[in-house]
């Protein structure tokens, strides 16, 4: 396994991250264990969750994923073998959170930091996230397009921020980091740091693959020039990448059977590039997966490649998928 500075922090996570989020949904706490067990014997030592997950997200089990960690943690005593990462929240509606509509305020992320410590059974926290922005702006499959700003309705960065660097120096937190966020967004956390002294975030946290390279259009320099490398998630297309879901196949305990949420994949366009893609890897002596995950893994702004799966299967694949070197070709 190799493994990536994270930032400017001192801390080293493998370049292959374990996602959680379909802990306490499809996977139980039983198979949980073992996708821990099996990324550990593996050398990854970084595991992402968020209070939001299980996914989908839903009262009856947001914070599970957390709980279900924190039983790992509580059982295995392998803790400090782990660099966790979670997230708070952005601005949502979702009102099992904070009781009403969730913002990214100081008084929410003291609520959110507190629950996930508890649900982990840890005293602190390596990476926190912002898991999605407080103000409106293009994200979760968007349109490409913004046209207003109503700076009156948002929580300013400058609060946000300034909290976190609080939680850091308080020993809550070790780093911070962003997700689901712009090109805008990212030059404001870093002016803000700079001019006043706030943390720097360490790490950005969007979707990537062969059929998302939308991080390449801004955000990539960024990763590169400042220090704020790509936590890539999603680098399957939430599955159609691997091919599983080629021709209209559908298998069953797949998130798009259980749960038909995944229809950013599906337009024209998607679909006959990655036709050209499994075509591509057929070519190159490849499978699909081998080839998503291998394209991930050899970009320079990638700090790390965050990996999910639904079976110890999978998650073999995709750990072994991401040990591939493309050739020049």
């Amino acid at each position: 396994m190799e493994f990536s500075r994270l930032g400017r922090t001192d801390i080293d996570v493998s370049r292959v991250c374990l996602g959680t989020m379909t802990f306490g949904e499809q996977n139980s706490p039983e198979e949980a264990f073992a996708q821990m067990d099996c990324a550990i014997d593996h050398e990854i030592n970084f595991f992402d969750t968020a209070e939001l997950y299980s996914i989908p997200p839903k009262a009856e089990t947001f914070g599970r994923t957390e709980e279900i960690i924190g039983d790992w943690f509580s059982k295995s005593g392998r803790r400090g073998e782990v660099i966790i990462a979670s997230k708070v929240v952005g601005r949502s509606m979702m009102k099992w959170f904070r009781g009403e509509e969730s913002r990214l305020s100081s008084a929410h992320i003291r609520e959110a930091i507190e629950g996930s410590l508890k649900r982990l059974k840890t005293d602190y926290i390596d990476l926190y996230q912002v898991h999605w922005p407080d103000r409106n702006a293009p994200i979760f499959g968007a349109a490409p397009s913004f046209d207003q700003v109503d700076a009156s309705a948002e929580i300013a960065i400058e609060e946000t921020l300034d909290t976190l660097s609080q939680l850091v120096k308080e020993g809550l937190v070790r780093a911070i980091g962003v997700s689901n966020e712009t090109p805008w967004g990212v030059s404001e956390y870093l002016r803000l740091s700079a001019n006043q002294g706030f943390e720097r975030i360490a790490s950005i946290q969007n979707a990537y693959s062969l059929v998302n390279r939308s991080f390449e259009s801004g955000l990539a320099e960024f990763s590169l020039r400042d220090d704020v490398g790509l936590l890539a998630y999603s680098p399957l297309a939430q599955g159609y990448l691997s091919g599983k879901y080629r021709h209209g196949e559908l298998p069953a305990r797949s998130r798009k059977a259980l749960f038909n949420r995944m229809q950013r994949y599906e337009s024209p366009q998607a679909l006959s590039a990655m036709e050209r893609y499994f075509d591509l890897a057929e070519g190159q002596g490849l499978t699909p997966t081998e080839l998503a995950q291998a394209f991930v893994m050899n970009r320079r702004f990638v700090t790390s490649n965050i990996i999910g799966a639904t079976s110890l299967e999978q998650l073999q694949q995709n750990i072994k998928a991401c040990s591939v070197l493309l050739s020049n070709d």
